[in-house]
């Protein structure tokens, strides 16, 4: 990257962090993690990362005394699988009421629908408007993905996924996003739209 870069991964106990870290790194970023409000604030930018289930998730961000500074952020904000879940107003996933950024319920899928549950690997995308997270991905490119509780498609949805039934795989609202695949494990389109979020300011 051109510019200096301050990204901090939010401590919210996913078991993804190092792995997220790695794919910072290869694009030449040191990310720290921190749950420190005053260190989250200073970040240029800030990624909420996670794998795992949403009511943990949500009272180690409660407990930190983050669960609403987070909302508040005005830098650009990223949030992955459970940490783009998260930023949704409630889950299905023990009926955990979350940060509300994003309006919305995340439900389990139906295995009557999907299939086996969770849906995990390879999945193509579908592009529904252009956002600059997206530049260099084409549509019908491929993610991977990890996960038995999705986001339905809305206004925020600029990318969906069919497992199914539609779901939201890429959100964007103002300064948040988020991607439901994991990037760190999304191989090149994974490493691009990391880079993009770099872009952002």
């Amino acid at each position: 990257m051109s510019r200096a870069l301050d990204v901090v991964l939010v401590d919210a106990g996913g078991s993804n962090i190092a792995s997220v870290q790695a794919a910072f790194e290869r694009l030449g970023v040191q990310a720290q993690m921190s749950a420190d409000p005053a260190r989250i604030a200073a970040a240029s930018h800030v990624v909420l990362p996670g794998v795992g289930a949403a009511r943990p998730g949500m009272q180690r961000l409660v407990d930190a005394g983050l669960d609403q500074f987070i909302a508040g952020l005005e830098q650009p904000v990223l949030g992955v699988c459970l940490g783009m879940q998260l930023m949704f107003d409630a889950s299905d996933e023990s009926d955990t009421r979350c940060l509300g950024i994003l309006s919305g319920r995340v439900r389990r899928f139906e295995e009557s629908r999907a299939g086996r549950v969770p849906h995990m690997g390879w999945n193509r995308l579908r592009i529904l408007r252009s956002s600059p997270l997206l530049d260099g991905i084409e549509a019908g490119a491929y993610a991977y993905f990890v996960h038995s509780y999705a986001a339905p498609v809305s206004d925020d949805t600029v990318v969906s996924c069919r497992y199914g039934e539609d779901f939201s795989a890429v959100v964007s609202r103002g300064n948040f996003h988020g991607a439901q695949f994991h990037p760190e494990r999304s191989s090149a389109l994974g490493s691009r739209l990391l880079a993009n979020f770099l872009r952002l300011s």
